[in-house]
């Protein structure tokens, strides 16, 4: 999955002549526009913030239309799953359930490098490859703009949900799924009254871990020199699949719609980062002939 993203990353013009303008200390001086850390910070929390805002509008919240939708959507995610012979996230999660040290850390890889990561990456392109700063935040924006089309069109009920009684549950005992941000637990849970009432418990297809994560290696993986970094950053979209499903978080298929998302928002980013200001986009001034 990894391989067949970073593959999405073709040679446009404004990324190819990025090395020779910034150079690896990634100076700024021959490009047409420069970017403030401030201004980016201030977009990226104020974007973010509205997407929450948005996402949250349009699941669980909205009451028994909403979660019989969202339930109605899982079985058929399972009926394509079992239709071909891989509906196996109740068999992963039960090879682990009782090795309570380790699917704790995953609860807390679940938590932490999707946002870690991601920032991690964002830093390292802001500060040494301002040119493909610029289009790959827009990538990963337009990624995430998919990412809450599909939550407010497709409700869909995570496996953790589907054998709980509770006000977002489906109560179906023929699964037995544990959600284990309950049990052993992490650093936090859906289950939290405060998680309850900002989190759409429904924003599972397509699943925006695995968008970001998939991102990271698009984003990053062409500039990345050392070894150890670009396997590191290989496995960390299959670690989070891993992640996603032992915690029983998403389905395999979400992972799919994630990838997909990356995939129709990296031409959309390259064109619209080329209309955007040198502000928000540096461009590499050529020198004239």
């Amino acid at each position: 999955m990894a391989s067949g993203a970073a593959a999405v990353d073709t040679s446009d013009d404004t990324e190819s002549d990025e090395d020779s303008a910034t150079g690896s200390e990634g100076s700024t001086g021959s490009l047409s526009g420069r970017l403030h850390w401030w201004s980016e910070v201030l977009i990226i929390g104020a974007f973010y913030g509205v997407y929450t805002m948005i996402r949250n509008q349009f699941g669980s919240e909205l009451g028994d239309s909403v979660k019989q939708a969202a339930i109605d959507n899982a079985y058929d995610m399972i009926a394509l799953e079992r239709a071909v012979h891989l509906f196996g996230e109740k068999g992963i999660q039960d090879l682990f359930i009782e090795w309570d040290l380790f699917i704790q850390f995953w609860n807390i890889f679940y938590g932490f490098c999707h946002f870690a990561v991601t920032i991690g990456v964002m830093a390292l392109l802001f500060w040494r490859h301002p040119v493909r700063y610029g289009i790959q935040r827009t990538v990963l924006a337009i990624t995430t703009g998919l990412a809450l089309i599909g939550f407010a069109l497709y409700p869909l009920m995570p496996p953790r949900l589907l054998n709980d009684c509770g006000p977002f549950g489906a109560c179906d005992l023929r699964y037995s799924y544990v959600d284990t941000l309950v049990d052993p637990g992490g650093f936090w849970s859906f289950n939290s009254s405060a998680m309850m009432e900002i989190s759409n418990q429904y924003a599972a297809m397509p699943s925006l871990h695995m968008a970001w994560a998939i991102w990271c290696v698009v984003a990053a993986l062409p500039v990345l020199r050392r070894r150890w970094m670009r396997l590191a950053l290989l496995a960390y979209p299959w670690l989070t699949l891993f992640a996603v499903m032992v915690t029983a978080n998403h389905y395999w298929i979400d992972a799919v719609g994630g990838l997909l998302a990356v995939v129709i928002a990296y031409p959309l980013g390259v064109l619209l980062s080329r209309r955007l200001p040198p502000w928000l986009a540096p461009r590499p001034i050529t020198a004239p002939t």
